[in-house]
């Protein structure tokens, strides 16, 4: 990662599709498309594919599970009422998968952070009819961005549809961890009882200085939840909060990440995945936080070095690690985090909660009938726009 400054970092960075989009495109970086794919160039009957996971014996259990494959976002009656092709699955993976079937002639494809497509380059020069990618929800660093720049398509998510459900989740997590909540729920299952095993590691949270790693619109919501629990609360962001904000969260800004990091009992990713962010806390980072951090990742596992975060659980240097983001997703079964002491790891679960499937669903929904009538998204929701990335990519 590029420095001005060995003892100041400035990332480039809000949370995983946290922070707005600036309303002016004209600002952002990127180069233009090699060629140009119009968004709304055509009319008639489009095919639309979605890729969500698939909720077998719980699809029927919640008429509001729309978030899988068989609740569709709940928009098939919809779609297919006004003469388009829909498609859903949960196949993604190789050339034989129910997805690249269908890349050579799809208009639209969504995707979700949960069960990712993996938009690559290949895929992109495949699909010469595609002109629009959504993210139903927030993180689109699963598409290559710069291809998909490069090829002059529309990449666009629901900006903020599940930040409350990441922040509550996040706020859960650290609990979790302070208060050495998962051997005690293993005793119980296991018919034990060694209150002496769970003790000598809890702690409360009260007066633990906690610091989270970007702050936008997720991480000022956490901060906003871990005001009444009196912590000493910090953050490092590229952009200050106003002061009314710090006055009213009771953070701290720390324009030095590496001075913040060695302060902080318990530290929050929430910076996206950038190629500035992508393994950005290696072995050396770590190194440079207190022994016995604890650490909740919700943002993207890309950021951390796998093996690193796995050898600090041994070592005790990381006294516990807690977050529902894997690379790649869904995580293999030999994955090392799986197996690492002191680990309090879930599947990605945080952005999908009901309420969140519902806002995401209808935010979807939303986009793709402004896409039907040639009109403009929320500013906010482009992630790629006429070939230029939105700033927190860049």
């Amino acid at each position: 990662m590029e420095k001005s400054n060995p003892n100041k970092i400035a990332i480039n960075f809000s949370i995983q599709g946290t922070t707005a989009i600036a309303a002016s495109q004209s600002s952002l970086l990127s180069p233009a498309p090699t060629f140009a794919r119009h968004l709304h160039a055509s009319g008639g009957s489009k095919k639309i594919v979605g890729v969500f996971y698939k909720a077998n014996e719980y699809a029927s259990s919640n008429p509001n599970f729309v978030g899988c494959v068989e609740g569709a976002l709940g928009i098939r009656e919809w779609l297919e009422s006004q003469g388009h092709q829909y498609i859903v699955t949960d196949d993604k993976e190789g050339p034989d998968s129910e997805l690249d079937k269908h890349i050579p002639d799809l208009h639209v494809l969504i995707t979700t952070p949960f069960h990712p497509a993996y938009v690559t380059a290949e895929r992109i020069k495949k699909a010469k009819n595609l002109q629009l990618l959504l993210t139903a929800g927030i993180g689109s660093d699963h598409v290559d961005l710069n291809a998909a720049a490069a090829a002059g398509l529309t990449v666009a998510e629901v900006t903020g549809s599940n930040v409350v459900s990441v922040a509550e989740d996040e706020l859960m997590r650290i609990l979790v961890l302070v208060r050495n909540f998962v051997p005690g729920y293993h005793q119980a299952i296991n018919g034990e009882w060694n209150v002496a095993g769970i003790a000598h590691r809890a702690y409360d949270l009260e007066g633990k200085t906690v610091g989270t790693v970007g702050a936008g619109r997720i991480g000022r919501l956490l901060l906003q939840r871990l005001k009444p629990f009196n912590c000493n609360l910090l953050y490092h962001d590229r952009l200050k909060m106003s002061p009314e904000l710090e006055r009213q969260t009771g953070a701290k800004f720390e324009e030095d990440l590496d001075a913040m990091l060695p302060k902080c009992d318990i530290i929050v990713i929430n910076m996206p995945l950038t190629d500035k962010t992508r393994g950005f806390f290696d072995k050396d980072r770590i190194a440079k936080c207190k022994k016995g951090v604890l650490i909740v990742n919700n943002a993207r596992a890309a950021i951390m070095d796998t093996q690193a975060v796995a050898d600090a659980c041994s070592s005790g240097h990381i006294a516990g690690y807690s977050g529902d983001v894997w690379h790649p997703q869904p995580a293999p079964k030999d994955h090392p985090w799986r197996y690492m002491p002191n680990h309090a790891m879930t599947p990605h679960i945080s952005g999908t909660t009901i309420d969140a499937q519902l806002r995401y669903a209808a935010g979807t929904k939303d986009m793709l009938e402004r896409y039907f009538k040639g009109e403009e998204f929320p500013a906010q929701n482009y992630i790629v726009r006429e070939g230029k990335l939105a700033s927190q990519y860049q």
